[in-house]
């Protein structure tokens, strides 16, 4: 019985680790403006032209996800799901916290740029790995992808993932041009994030099903 509560204790530290890791991940690619992860691109925008901050948009954002998912799943929605709005919250606060942290990192060549971009990739794909290890709540974009495939079960989740993030980007690149005239937040570092952050995610992954919670 006294083994119950200090396992979820884990599950939740670990998630907030997770949180943290990915919030600077967030930051490091902002920073190093070479466009953010798909995920973030769109609160990235919206900050540009709007009085909210990347961590408010997150939430926004986020709470549209999870109204998807109450659309799409209907009666197969579980209202324990909704724990996926406390986390939104968090994960958007420590976005913002994250971003102003980094501020003070400077850059004088493009190469450099790189190397920020990747930290923040790296961070991503750690976090990411750190939230699924922890197995308590995905977050909301996560949540829209799966109840698409619950629905659409022919529709494997990688291919579906892959869908979700190609759509963001393209709003974010539409956002970008029609309230800022030109494209921002969608660059290079996107599309090296689109393709390395999974893989690096499982990789760690791999690594960290060595460890057991329980014990």
């Amino acid at each position: 019985m006294n083994k119950l509560p200090v396992y979820i204790l884990k599950r939740y530290l670990l998630l907030l680790a997770g949180l943290s890791i990915m919030a600077f991940g967030v930051a490091f690619s902002i920073k190093a403006n070479l466009g953010t992860s798909p995920i973030s691109s769109v609160p990235y925008v919206v900050s540009l032209f709007t009085p909210l901050t990347v961590g408010t948009a997150t939430i926004m954002m986020h709470i549209v996800f999870i109204l998807l998912q109450i659309l799409i799943l209907r009666k197969d929605y579980h209202l324990i799901q909704l724990m996926q709005l406390p986390v939104a919250i968090l994960f958007g606060y420590l976005t913002d916290f994250a971003v102003y942290t980094v501020q003070g990192i400077c850059y004088d060549t493009y190469w450099q740029q790189w190397g920020i971009c990747l930290i923040g990739i790296l961070l991503v794909a750690i976090g990411v790995s750190l939230e699924v290890k922890a197995g308590v709540v995905v977050l909301a974009g996560e949540g829209v992808v799966l109840a698409i495939c619950k629905v659409l079960p022919k529709i494997k989740f990688g291919y579906m993932k892959v869908g979700f993030d190609v759509t963001l980007v393209v709003i974010a690149c539409i956002l970008s041009f029609v309230f800022t005239g030109r494209l921002q937040g969608v660059r290079e570092g996107t599309v090296a994030a689109a393709l390395l952050v999974g893989l690096i995610a499982k990789q760690f992954g791999k690594l960290l099903g060595k460890w057991k919670i329980e014990k």
